[in-house]
């Protein structure tokens, strides 16, 4: 590795000066918005502040509050942060990667993290854009409000704060992607889990129109936006646990780490978060977008933007890693398998019956984490797919990952190391990827998701009446949800190099 010189970009805000080594710059923590701190809690972002000079932005910046999230016997480092909040308020930030030497125009991605809207971090290891960098792309990763700061109900503050702080980035994006080489004209944002459920929100949000030209929302759909009444709900307890009104007038006078505190001690509890008897999420997220019809719409409210190309797409088996992570995965019972679900379904019986539930040999646990990775994931991520208005790929993730003794298969967030071609940094005996990862793979998802951004071809057909995906890292075959056709559309598939089925709509690398 070559010796990092300075790097220096001229924003509106004023100069930032970066690192540059082996030809790609890097810059770090440069604020998109003022801190969300003291009256700017709990209110619409504002500009980042100008400053003189020139900015160092050769460190990481600082996370949103939270606290650690973990999943038990995984190394999810690569992909979470391994602290909480360190006191710092000013996170609203976003980092570049970019190559050094380059005659401008080149493709903009801007990614969106994870981490289900009350952890994650835009400087996380796997996130690392050198690669997207060395393949011609500016990539971008943005840090946004989580938890009860971003996305409490209250009714005098602006709803989906941490929604509308990736609004303010992506306006940001559009005002300064020129000095560090970007085209702001042609602008993929990417996002994976809640990353991903913010994107496809967008898409239906005029507040973004113009902001962005392709989306790829990977495990991830435009459903997830609950009914306000829901989020006065989770507001209201949160607030009686720390004994003060239900207003941002008296949760700014709460200190973070107190708030904080309150929102584990809520997140403990038993929560209904149902309307009408279902929970879009499933029980996987408390927080979360609520519908304000603002930036936030129902799914069916509005078509999504035909001027957008849009990528979709899923993991195989997405609820593997939260049923492994519980530990108690075999020692599920048909009766807790059906009352876990009916908490967030009216038909839970009904929908489990589907996936094995009460026949010989079948487990409720796998009955339920399979039904589970179609309801929360596969199935509404192919509803957007069929109802957004412009050219739509998707694809499916299925390379399952031996560690664990393959318990974990195609799990949740194990796509992310291949698409940002970042394998080193799940390796490990708690790794996610295993200890030897294809890296073919990895050339062509990161591949892919580039070509994506330049042309809006990823390189397979659209999806369309034909049901066409690509598969990644899987065989020949079928990947249907169990559901029925009215709640998620077959997807039939056919092998790249292989013998067609007799559908011949799709292909698969891997």
């Amino acid at each position: 590795m070559s010796t990092p010189i300075e790097s220096v970009a001229t924003t509106t805000s004023g100069r930032v000066r970066g690192l540059a080594v082996d030809g790609i710059a890097c810059y770090r923590g440069v604020p998109y918005a003022a801190p969300p701190k003291g009256p700017r809690r709990f209110a619409l972002a504002t500009p980042a502040p100008t400053w003189d000079g020139v900015r160092d932005a050769t460190r990481p910046g600082s996370m949103a509050p939270q606290h650690v999230r973990r999943f038990p016997g995984i190394d999810m480092r690569p992909l979470l942060p391994e602290t909480g909040w360190t006191g710092d308020h000013d996170y609203l930030h976003v980092n570049i990667w970019t190559p050094q030497h380059h005659d401008g125009g080149l493709p903009v991605m801007v990614y969106i993290h994870g981490g289900a809207f009350i952890a994650g971090a835009a400087d996380c290891p796997a996130f690392d854009g050198t690669s997207f960098a060395r393949s011609g792309v500016v990539l971008m990763t943005v840090s946004y409000r989580l938890g009860a700061e971003g996305y409490s109900v209250l009714p005098d503050a602006p709803t989906n704060l941490g929604l509308r702080d990736q609004i303010a980035a992506l306006q940001w994006v559009q005002n300064n992607a020129g000095a560090f080489g970007g085209d702001p004209g042609n602008v993929t944002v990417f996002g994976e889990s809640a990353g991903a459920m913010s994107i496809a929100t967008l898409l239906n949000s005029r507040a973004a129109d113009g902001l962005f030209r392709r989306a790829i929302v990977q495990s991830g759909h435009d459903e997830l936006p609950r009914d306000a009444a829901v989020g006065r709900r989770l507001t209201e307890r949160i607030a009686a646990i720390l004994s003060v009104p239900a207003t941002a007038a008296a949760f700014r006078e709460v200190p973070v780490p107190q708030l904080l505190d309150a929102q584990a001690t809520l997140l403990a509890q038993p929560l209904d978060l149902a309307d009408n008897g279902r929970d879009p999420a499933y029980g996987a997220a408390a927080y979360g977008m609520t519908i304000d019809n603002d930036v936030a719409c129902a799914s069916r409210e509005r078509l999504t933007t035909s001027s957008v190309d849009l990528l979709v797409g899923t993991t195989k088996a997405e609820m593997n890693l939260y049923g492994f992570s519980s530990g108690d995965l075999d020692a599920v019972t048909d009766t807790e398998a059906v009352a876990r679900l009916a908490a967030s379904h009216p038909h839970a019986r009904q929908v489990l019956a589907g996936y094995g539930l009460g026949q010989p040999g079948a487990k409720p646990g796998r009955a339920l984490v399979d039904a589970l990775t179609d309801l929360l994931f596969r199935s509404p991520a192919r509803r957007l797919a069929l109802r957004h208005g412009g050219p739509t790929y998707v694809y499916e993730f299925e390379w399952e990952s031996p560690a664990f003794d393959g318990r974990l298969g195609a799990c949740h967030g194990l796509d992310l190391p291949f698409v940002f071609h970042t394998l080193k940094t799940a390796q490990g005996p708690q790794g996610l990827v295993g200890g030897e990862p294809p890296v073919a793979l990895a050339d062509a998802m990161h591949e892919s998701w580039v070509r994506f951004a330049h042309t809006g071809d990823p390189g397979w057909a659209p999806y369309g009446p034909g049901r066409r995906l690509m598969r990644f890292g899987g065989a020949f075959g079928a990947v249907p949800s169990r559901l029925g056709e009215d709640e998620a559309p077959l997807a039939h598939t056919a092998a790249v190099g292989g013998r067609a089925s007799d559908a011949t709509a799709g292909c698969a690398i891997g």
